[in-house]
């Protein structure tokens, strides 16, 4: 395995205002979604997270993907990725997960059980030395003068020793193509810019759930898409300082509606994360969460 990285910054990261790709998304949705999601606590001091079967096994299958980086290129199939599968959703079984019948939990087991056994048969790019950046949480200064990062988990950086340079490989789960116009890739190379040496070379989604290969897409203008992603952030750090988080629909959206059923005491707890986040589910009368509103 390939390993690089730089010196983290000295600015006092504590002050920063900190956005990411998912952030990004929730206010760009709703201001009010951001909110609940990013910023409020409930009463315990403790932020809130809602779990849908769609995001349990996305989770779940990245998670298992994800540790493949970790291990030597000869030795990341040793062990049945499905064997990693299983000891993984125990943590998303039942309603940890949102499921809200035996059968919703099957269903979702086997679409993940069929993705992985699709990486096993086609490992492509997982089969290739990989770059692992050395930061639990990659990120770097959008701007020093506005006091603002930029942050986010890469899924895979493919190495690509011919040219010295990374491949940017995202995991998508999820039935739906990621929109035109989507920010996650430009925000990838961005990080990957900034947070190892080797210059980005391509930049693929890999659709799992229904694709062998990757789909390659057009490299982002980097200079370009930082400008358009701080113009964001800048409204971000705006928003925070008057504290104004409206939704653009005065009933509320599908984006805030579920965290304010948490608030209105109409959603159930089943947990806690690896963060301390206090994870609810929606109740039966709610129905379980569209997949179109999960972004992974």
């Amino acid at each position: 395995m390939f390993c690089d990285t730089i010196e983290t910054m000295s600015e006092d990261k504590y002050t920063a205002t900190w956005v990411s790709h998912s952030s990004i998304g929730d206010f760009l949705t709703c201001p009010r979604a951001y909110y609940l999601k990013n910023m409020y606590r409930n009463p315990a001091g403790h932020k809130v997270k809602i779990m849908s079967p769609p995001l349990a096994l996305g989770a779940a299958v990245h998670e298992v993907l994800e540790s493949l980086s970790n291990i030597p290129v000869e030795e990341r199939f040793n062990v049945s990725l499905i064997e990693k599968y299983h000891l993984i959703w125990e943590k998303y079984a039942g309603k940890k997960g949102g499921f809200l019948s035996a059968e919703s939990e099957t269903e979702y087991l086997h679409r993940g059980e069929t993705m992985l056994n699709r990486v096993m048969k086609y490992p492509g790019p997982l089969n290739k030395l990989a770059v692992k950046i050395k930061m639990n949480l990659p990120y770097y200064w959008l701007s020093k003068k506005d006091n603002i990062i930029l942050c986010g988990k890469i899924d895979w950086l493919e190495y690509l020793p011919d040219t010295d340079s990374v491949h940017i490989i995202d995991f998508k789960t999820s039935k739906n193509e990621e929109e035109d116009g989507s920010l996650q890739l430009p925000i990838y190379c961005l990080l990957a810019k900034n947070c190892q040496t080797k210059r980005v070379a391509k930049v693929s989604y890999w659709y799992i759930g229904r694709s062998n290969e990757l789909t390659e897409e057009a490299m982002p203008n980097a200079e370009e898409e930082e400008l358009r992603i701080l113009e964001i952030a800048k409204k971000i750090k705006l928003a925070r300082q008057l504290n104004v988080f409206k939704c653009p629909h005065k009933i509320g959206c599908h984006a805030c509606r579920p965290y304010e059923a948490i608030l209105k005491g109409d959603a159930q707890h089943v947990g806690q994360g690896s963060y301390k986040e206090d994870i609810y589910v929606l109740d039966a009368s709610s129905g379980e969460s569209k997949e179109k509103s999960v972004i992974l």
